[in-house]
Formats: structure tokens, sequence, C-alpha cells
């Protein structure tokens, strides 16, 4: 979202240069859609159909700041409350202050407020990541970490062809964070997925080279190999290591 005071520009590179999604991934194409993973998928519309388009206005306001900041992580219940009560006094024009003035007064803090919350969710998921690595490879004995930090897994060998950076790739995956929330899954949406291997993460260009078509194998993803310190939008946190199943179909 572009915030239209010159004095907010701050503000706004902060959140996005921190946070933004990145848009190199066959994941980071439906980041945005992570924004509506804890809604409710199967129940009933929250209104009448003649009221679902102003509703649907709302969602897709939500969901595009959604995919830029990851506020949820960022903020408690209670600042919650409030961000959500500073936006609706702006688009209902009920502010008791000129927004204008608070921005001015406040928006230094904002980005002060921002930065170091950013930073202790980046370091925490660092660690968390760190430790995962640790205990994957505890637990599985046939995992190898690369010289880059990867962790590679071998479910299935495969008998075909391995893929090289050049190459277009047809591929299952189902991705998830250290804690097991699945952020991104060709599995669960039941298509496969195909791609030119260097598009993706480096993690993803490393481990598949490892492959061969008809080959299952873990990748365990360390930030630096995956969206680093920016992260991806509200699906993948800054600093996240990942987790990916992926089954190889094919190599073009």
């Amino acid at each position: 979202m572009i915030m239209r005071v010159a004095m907010a520009s701050g503000i706004t590179a902060l959140v996005l240069n921190r946070a933004a999604a990145f848009s190199r991934t066959p994941v980071a194409r439906r980041s945005a859609t992570f924004a509506t993973r804890q809604m409710a998928t199967d129940g009933p519309m929250p209104y009448d159909d003649d009221k679902m388009p102003i509703y649907a206005l709302g969602v897709n306001i939500g969901m595009q700041i959604s995919s830029q900041t990851d506020f949820k992580n960022l903020l408690d219940e209670d600042e919650l409350k409030i961000l959500l009560s500073g936006f609706s006094d702006v688009i209902k024009g009920e502010g008791t202050s000129n927004p204008m003035d608070v921005l001015q007064k406040y928006g230094p803090q904002v980005n002060e407020l921002l930065r170091e919350r950013v930073d202790g969710v980046m370091e925490r998921v660092k660690k968390d990541g760190e430790e995962y690595i640790e205990g994957f490879l505890d637990c599985n004995e046939e995992a190898k970490k690369t010289d880059s930090g990867l962790v590679y897994y071998e479910m299935k060998e495969g008998d075909g062809k391995s893929p090289t950076v050049d190459d277009e790739v047809e591929v299952h995956y189902h991705g998830t964070l250290t804690d097991g929330t699945v952020f991104d899954s060709s599995v669960d949406r039941k298509a496969t997925i195909k791609f030119k291997l260097g598009q993706v993460i480096k993690g993803w260009q490393e481990g598949l080279a490892m492959m061969k078509e008809g080959g299952k194998a873990t990748l365990v993803i360390p930030p630096e190999l995956a969206y680093g310190d920016a992260g991806s939008g509200g699906a993948v946190p800054p600093g996240a290591t990942l987790k990916f199943e992926v089954e190889l179909f094919k190599v073009m």
C-alpha cells in the first residue's frame, strides 16, 4: 500500500523492504492467499448477496495489506484493534485528530516500532530454524547437509534425468514452516506446477538438481537460500527456515 504523504515514505519503505513478498518463486505468486488461511473456507457468507460486494471490497483491501506486511505477527490483539480504529476513522472521516498531524507527529515512532518488531520476530524465527535443522538431522540419519546449508533427504529415488537451472520442471510440493504451518502446497490444490528452475529460490535450485525424474525428497532450506531477511509477505516470516516435500515428475 502507498501512503499518500511525503513524510510517510520512510514508513512505506520500511514495510515494503522488510516484509514485502518476493516474486521469484511459485510460492510467492500465491502469498496473498495466506491472508485468508485462518478464515472459514466452508461456512456461510457473512452478509446477504446484495451486501457481499462491499464485504468483498474490504477483503480485497485486507489481503493487499496482509500480503505486504504481517501485522498479525507484529502486533498483539489490542494493538490490532487500535490499528483498525485508525483505519476506520480515516475511511469514515470521523477521527478527532487531523490525519496529517498524526502522521507528522508519530510517523518516526512508527518506523522505529516496526523496525524493532520485525528484528525481534526475525531473530526468534532464525533461532527456531537453526534448532529445527539440528533436530531434523538428528532424527534422519540419511539426511545430508550441503556446504551451502541446504538439508536434503531422499524419500524416493528417481530413475530419470536431473534438472539444471536452465530446465523447466513439473513438480508437486508441500511447503511448511518449522512449526508445521502449511504456507503453500500444490498437493493440497491437487495440481502440479511447472516453472523454470532458474527462476526459483536457491534452495530449490540446489535441491532439485540433486533429484532425478520420478524421485521425491524433503528439502529443509535455511533463510539465506530461501526468502532471507525479507520474508514473503504474510506467508513466510523474515528469516524463516522452510521445509518442502518435493516430487519431481518431469524435466523439460
